[in-house]
């Protein structure tokens, strides 16, 4: 396996969940990390249990502009970026169509999938130059399925998060530059919060939990510059996916 001592990791949604997950298991591994995410106490708090190799940048993914900025800051202070974790990403209690505003819908797509957009956008010009880099979008099971109880919003955003990844290794592919969307079945994070009727502790108890997920981060990083894994479908042994659940509202 490639080592990671010496490469830059910056994290997006690092702050709690898959994304903090991503972080610890990329520090463990040698990486320097650099942890974006809308809540300074959280990244600050994942920053003090890595320890000194790790710092907080604050940012709102869905701010072009701010993403651009905290790139270059990174490239300023690390004089590169070698791995980008995709993992910011939101859905909202009020998804379906009978209920779902258009505010919501720009805010789902505009942080899961622009978001993801800006910060490829403004890293791949700097892994042109060095020959060579990493992107991993944390996509999910709902960007390779059609799920009732996602929503529309975050499902589409999902998708096309995916396709974005395809896209990415068919264009940057010659040029040393790697992509992986890694799509998880239900995972215990706090996003599950956001569902109209979360699921039960026991149910929670089954999932997925975000150090697996780490793992598949740290997994996925450390293969050699020659090995692209273009997607990961990782779902619990428990997977309601198929066999459902009394809080998955059906249509």
């Amino acid at each position: 396996m490639a080592s990671l001592e010496g490469q830059v990791a910056w994290i997006t949604g690092a702050g709690t969940g898959i994304g903090r997950a991503g972080a610890l298991a990329l520090a463990e591994a040698g990486a320097t990390i650099v942890l974006s995410g809308r809540r300074l106490e959280k990244l600050e708090e994942v920053a003090q249990a890595i320890g000194g190799s790790a710092h907080s940048l604050p940012l709102d993914v869905a701010d072009a502009a701010a993403v651009e900025a905290t790139a270059e800051e990174i490239r300023q202070r690390h004089g590169r970026i070698d791995i980008l974790i995709n993992s910011a990403g939101i859905n909202t209690p009020q998804r379906f169509f009978k209920n779902l505003t258009l505010e919501s819908w720009n805010r789902v797509t505009r942080v899961n999938l622009d978001g993801a957009l800006y910060c490829i956008h403004a890293v791949l010009p700097g892994m042109r130059a060095q020959g060579g880099g990493l992107v991993i979008n944390v996509a999910s099971w709902a960007g390779k399925d059609h799920l009732y109880f996602t929503g529309p919003a975050y499902t589409a955003s999902k998708h096309a998060l995916v396709a974005l990844t395809v896209s990415l290794n068919m264009e940057e592919g010659r040029n040393g530059i790697r992509a992986t969307a890694i799509c998880p079945g239900e995972v215990a994070t706090p996003i599950l919060k956001d569902r109209p009727k979360p699921p039960s502790d026991e149910e929670i108890a089954r999932m997925l939990r975000p150090e697996d997920l780490g793992r598949t981060i740290r997994f996925v990083a450390e293969m050699p510059p020659h090995v692209t894994l273009n997607e990961i479908l990782i779902g619990p042994t428990w997977n309601r996916m198929y066999l459902g659940g009394e809080d998955l509202p059906r249509p």
